[in-house]
């Protein structure tokens, strides 16, 4: 039997054809109706070559298509520092649209959703905290034990002293100049009826509690150091353990520096868990912050927040300086591999939270190990210039809308507190507003504005905490041939 092609008024055009491998029906514009559509069989090769083109075409573009998304979904996933990004830029629109200037939700429904998004990053910041103690003590001694030499550790504790006294008493003079010269508190007009009373305070700095104060810093009692998380006692405590083990044999000091060496292995796996929750972290703690001040209370605190940002902003460039002098790395470079532990000190406000990922941070600049387990958790503890240049600004501030004037002596003891305070502080949120009350209160400068103060606390401690990290880094970095 010969072919024969029949076609449907439908526009589908079936092929009956013998002899003849066709496709299946083929569709095909109603230009001109069935009959147009009616022909030799010995057309519709050239209808199917047509239609195998126009597939051709259209599977290339949907493998291409496939392969950028995959690509694009390879890519973020090897960097950190572009989900971080994703996430925070995400976490402020929504925290916007919740907050309190859009007015689309109600302010206790927003505050209950706000917590609901603050969860993974509340389980961060506990996983972290679990293992922060033991990861602090055991880098320490361990970082400690790993010195070659009595002369090499003391090099790098007169070096790493030098540091961080030297960049914190910088820190606090920028602030100090910043705030005299542009004066933010200086006309503000304060909600007085709503702000606490003022706090009884003492005439100036007492000198004569110091010699307490530095007692007090000795771990008496560990454990009570370890329940109430007081960091700096830890690290003192890690500190003498870590020279004593230094100073007796090695056969005695074996057993105990392998037991350390499985410890922070087993803290720094649980760290690893803890950072696969990061991205959701950055999110949901970036939505409540918004959620919380809005971008009214940053436009009403405009001038102080300007000031406080920009000199962390200058004290970012002299750690880069630092960086580029000393340590041979340059700006961008610095970025590519320190960007996403930035991002993540930004988001969590903690540079002890973040101490593990700046460990390996100092790792990928080629940091001996023995440096960056010594140097970073030092750092996370003591080395806070960042802070100290915060709270100067804020001391003026505060000074300044209450009308009270600082000597020359006053300034150069404010200098020195803010100095010692900032190097005591736990690397954790919200201590620097208790360290401020404390140093106001005793230079007699009354706490009326520190309610305004503490609406905008947390975008600055989220931006002072990176400057602080870099601090740890460049310290690593500049460092790194200190044992050599």
């Amino acid at each position: 039997m010969r072919g024969r092609c029949t076609a449907a008024s439908s526009g589908v055009l079936e092929s009956h054809c013998s002899g003849r491998e066709f496709s299946p029906p083929l569709l095909l514009p109603p230009a001109g109706g069935a009959k147009s559509l009616s022909g030799r069989c010995h057309d519709l090769p050239q209808l199917q070559e047509k239609k195998i083109i126009v597939l051709n075409d259209a599977g290339f573009e949907l493998n291409h298509l496939i392969q950028q998304s995959s690509k694009l979904r390879i890519w973020a996933r090897s960097r950190l520092w572009a989900q971080v990004l994703a996430a925070m830029a995400i976490g402020v629109g929504t925290g916007t649209l919740l907050g309190p200037a859009a007015g689309l939700v109600q302010p206790t429904t927003a505050k209950m959703i706000g917590d609901w998004l603050a969860l993974p990053g509340q389980l961060f910041l506990g996983l972290i905290a679990i293992v922060l103690v033991p990861l602090v003590f055991s880098s320490i001694v361990s970082g400690l034990a790993g010195v070659p030499s009595n002369e090499a550790m003391r090099k790098l504790g007169v070096r790493l002293g030098l540091f961080i006294v030297s960049t914190t008493f910088m820190a606090a003079w920028i602030g100090i100049s910043l705030a005299q010269l542009f004066e933010p508190g200086m006309g503000m007009d304060l909600p007085v009826d709503k702000l606490p009373q003022p706090a009884t305070a003492a005439s100036g700095f007492d000198l004569g509690r110091l010699p307490d104060m530095v007692a007090g810093v000795l771990p008496t009692n560990p454990a009570a150091s370890v329940i109430q998380g007081d960091l700096l006692a830890i690290v003192i405590l890690a500190v003498l353990t870590g020279v004593a083990a230094t100073q007796i044999q090695k056969e005695k000091a074996a057993p105990f520096l392998a037991l350390l060496d499985s410890l922070m292995s087993i803290s720094m796996t649980i760290v690893k868990w803890a950072m696969l929750l990061s991205p959701l972290a950055v999110f949901g703690l970036m939505a409540q912050l918004m959620i919380q001040i809005g971008l009214d209370s940053l436009l009403g605190l405009l001038s102080y927040v300007g000031t406080v940002l920009l000199g962390l902003v200058l004290l970012f460039v002299i750690y880069a300086i630092f960086l580029r002098l000393i340590g041979g790395l340059g700006f961008r470079s610095f970025l590519k591999v320190a960007g996403p532990n930035l991002l993540l000190a930004f988001s969590t406000s903690s540079s002890s939270a973040v101490m593990p990922s700046t460990i390996q941070t100092a790792r990928q600049f080629q940091v001996p190990d023995e440096v960056a387990h010594l140097v970073i958790p030092l750092g996370a503890t003591m080395n806070m210039a960042g802070t100290a240049l915060y709270q100067s600004v804020a001391i003026l501030f505060l000074a300044q809308i209450s009308g009270v004037d600082l000597s020359v002596t006053e300034t150069m003891l404010l200098v020195g507190t803010l100095v010692a305070s900032s190097i005591g502080a736990p690397g954790t949120p919200g201590v620097s507003i208790a360290i401020l009350a404390s140093v106001a209160a005793g230079f007699g400068i009354p706490a009326t504005g520190l309610v305004i103060i503490l609406g905008v606390d947390r975008l600055l401690d989220m931006s002072r905490t990176v400057v602080n990290v870099t601090g740890d880094i460049t310290a690593a970095v500049i460092m790194k041939n200190t044992l050599v």
